[in-house]
């Protein structure tokens, strides 16, 4: 049914959307390009140093691999250093004005890789978030639950049905506009619909009921931290509960801050986007919200890049071990510099 409610063969009605929709979306191509080409040259660089530092950082602590808290960071700085990877062929894309010059595999695994990094940062974030209330509301139960054979077994639940509910992201490969090869683009109006049938589902079980679980755990944490906070007895117990509360406030507020900023805005604008484009709503309506969740998007890729922030502030065996490592690269400099120096005198004389 037409505006002037005529009733049109369908296959003219998907041709007419396509010509609107190619008008509203690629008439302000150049915004995006720029955006996503200025944000993923910022990130490239950082997440891919900050996560592979990690990732050594993690190895070198020998006494706490066996921590619960250690293996899911492990596995969000695999997540994040994975994703920083594909970095360099969207900017290949990108400064190449949207033109793929790659294979559509790797095209399909780019926008794969996008959606698993994004989803299990946010079940990994939240699974963080449960084993810090365990921790401090409930340290028995922590205990006794938390092994580190149990929390890799859930990592690797969570690895599997994060790359299985995203498998459909891999139909999304090479299309063709204006006789160029392009990528990350929805072929046709079908998979408009298609994609906003997997954004609720991303939409409730990736974000909200991991978000509403982080509320739950962080208001008991907090709760108890409160109500704990009274006159303690001195000496070293009064200590580590002082640190240990230290600790706790860290990952509430860095966590809160990442939902907040990185994967809040992004579901949300993208869900009126999707609405926009699957109900025909006036164009210039749809290039706001397009120019929107452009923004949105950068912002959710930054997350690779906060994410080793909370690995500094919230785990101080982390902070010791970066400055151990860092005294052992100096000295190492240092030796190699005078073994440089003796040998060169050496050779002199």
């Amino acid at each position: 049914m037409n505006e002037l409610g005529l009733t049109t063969p369908n296959v003219i009605n998907h041709t007419s959307v396509s010509i609107e929709l190619a008008a509203c979306f690629h008439d302000d191509d150049a915004f995006k390009y720029r955006a996503y080409t200025f944000t993923y040259l910022l990130l490239f660089p950082v997440a891919f140093l900050c996560n592979i530092g990690a990732l050594s950082v993690f190895f070198l602590q020998r006494n706490r691999r066996s921590s619960a808290s250690c293996v899911v960071m492990m596995n969000l700085a695999i997540s994040d250093g994975s994703f920083s990877l594909t970095l360099p062929l969207r900017l290949a894309y990108y400064f190449r004005g949207g033109v793929w010059d790659f294979p559509d595999w790797l095209c399909r695994l780019c926008v794969y890789g996008f959606y698993v990094n994004l989803y299990t940062s946010i079940l990994f974030l939240t699974l963080l978030s449960v084993l810090r209330w365990l921790a401090v509301v409930q340290p028995l139960r922590h205990r006794t639950l938390a092994t580190p054979t149990r929390t890799l077994l859930v990592c690797l639940g969570v690895w599997l049905f994060v790359g299985l509910s995203s498998g459909p992201f891999l139909s999304n490969g090479i299309t063709n506009r204006a006789g160029f090869p392009r990528c990350f683009e929805p072929s046709n109006p079908s998979s408009w619909e298609r994609i906003l049938i997997l954004n609720y589902v991303a939409l409730t079980l990736g974000f909200l009921l991991p978000f509403l679980t982080i509320i739950f755990c962080y208001s008991k944490l907090v709760h108890h931290l409160m109500t704990a906070s009274g006159p303690q007895d001195s000496g070293r117990s009064s200590e580590t509960r002082r640190n240990n509360r230290r600790r706790s406030v860290h990952l509430v507020t860095m966590v809160t801050a990442t939902f907040l900023l990185c994967f809040l805005p992004y579901h949300l604008i993208r869900s009126l986007h999707l609405h926009a484009v699957c109900g025909n709503w006036n164009c210039d309506i749809i290039v706001v919200l397009q120019r929107a969740v452009v923004v949105t998007l950068c912002l959710a890729a930054s997350n690779s890049v906060v994410n080793p922030l909370l690995y500094y502030y919230s785990t101080r065996t982390f902070r010791n071990n970066m400055r151990d490592a860092h005294s052992s690269l100096l000295s190492s400099k240092r030796g190699s510099f005078r073994a440089g120096l003796a040998m060169a005198r050496r050779n002199t004389h």
